[in-house]
């Protein structure tokens, strides 16, 4: 299953500069081995905001859950996620695995 996911990062002032460096490492790594396991397909920054959307993959809610909650950052970050589903007209529908 499909999900669009808008990560928007709320940094709260008690966080000191070293501890947040730490914290986008250990994203970055964690990000890293979700898309390895096939989580995270794709990801786009919103200009000008600490913002992104990314397209995720978890055979369901549940499971999307688990994986967003496992990111470093998770505490200070504000997530919507839109479950997607398939189109009749879609141009390209995702490839089976």
């Amino acid at each position: 299953m499909e999900f669009l996911v808008n990560i928007r990062f709320n940094w709260p002032d008690t966080i000191t500069p070293e501890e947040r460096k730490r914290l986008r490492e250990e994203e970055l790594a964690r990000a890293a081995e979700l898309t390895e396991q096939g989580h995270l397909v794709r990801m786009w920054r919103v200009i000008g905001r600490r913002e992104n959307w990314g397209l995720w993959r978890a055979k369901d809610g549940t499971e999307m859950h688990a994986v967003l909650s496992s990111l470093p950052i998770w505490p200070y970050m504000d997530i919507q996620v839109v479950p997607l589903a398939q189109h009749a007209v879609d141009p390209a529908p995702p490839q089976v695995e």
